[in-house]
């Protein structure tokens, strides 16, 4: 049986105000690797961030679960839509938070600056789309069932990463117009961009414990979960080096 990754946690800052990652390292890793950003949900660092980390980190990546809200935050799902609504009504203070996060990891020892991802689900799905946006140094971003009304629509003419969009057909809070709308942002691009849509998909696909929420727009996929982790891996084996944990 492989060995499961190992973490730690991870103080950095946005501007003085504290912020608490997790550091996941694949096991027996050795040299530099390829670093990987993770944007949680909008609950915060919760099992299904922890989760996630870890199966990339056991890919071979060095993984960093970034804090959206500060003190490594988590909240219910009540609290979390709220906390969210914080996130939208500050952009900037949100896209500072995530760009510290960035540099956390390209300072990492273990990581190879010059292959950087990241991956979001949900909130964090906008949140790493947000990073592109904005210039972020990543060759790679995957969103997962993440909103895509982002907050300059315009910088998508300088976007030169690759970009996987995973969404799913029936997410309420995805609608076809936005997928329509970022498809025409891409094509202003010079990104190398890929949307994959998911039939029969509600929000939140790949969570396996989102059902138990009751919620009406998400409900967990396991063919969608699958096929979208299939198409990351790919993405991420072409512009960031395929590894394997050793």
């Amino acid at each position: 049986m492989a060995a499961d990754p190992t973490f730690e946690d991870v103080s950095y800052d946005y501007q003085g105000a504290p912020l608490r990652g997790l550091l996941f390292k694949p096991p027996g890793a050795a040299g530099k690797r390829p670093g990987v950003v993770l944007a949680p949900a909008a609950f915060g660092l919760t099992k299904h961030a922890r989760d996630r980390a870890a199966m990339i980190a056991q890919l071979g990546y060095v993984v960093l679960v970034v804090d959206h809200y500060g003190n490594g935050a988590t909240y219910e799902v009540q609290q979390a839509m709220e906390a969210m609504g914080g996130l939208f009504a500050d952009i900037a203070t949100w896209r500072g938070r995530l760009a510290a996060g960035v540099e956390a990891l390209r300072a990492r020892a273990e990581v190879d600056e010059a292959k950087l991802g990241a991956v979001g689900y949900c909130v964090g799905g906008t949140a790493v789309l947000e990073l592109a946006y904005s210039g972020a140094p990543l060759s790679a971003v995957v969103s997962f069932h993440g909103g895509l009304t982002l907050s300059d629509p315009a910088a998508a003419a300088n976007l030169t990463q690759s970009i996987l969009v995973c969404t799913g057909a029936d997410d309420p809070l995805v609608p076809p117009a936005d997928v329509q709308e970022f498809e025409r942002q891409m094509r202003s691009s010079k990104a190398d961009w890929q949307i994959h849509v998911y039939g029969n998909t509600l929000h939140a696909f790949t969570d396996p414990d989102i059902d138990a929420l009751g919620l009406p727009v998400a409900r967990y996929n396991q063919d969608a979960d699958e096929r979208s982790w299939v198409a990351m891996r790919q993405l991420f084996g072409e512009r960031l080096g395929s590894v394997s944990a050793r």
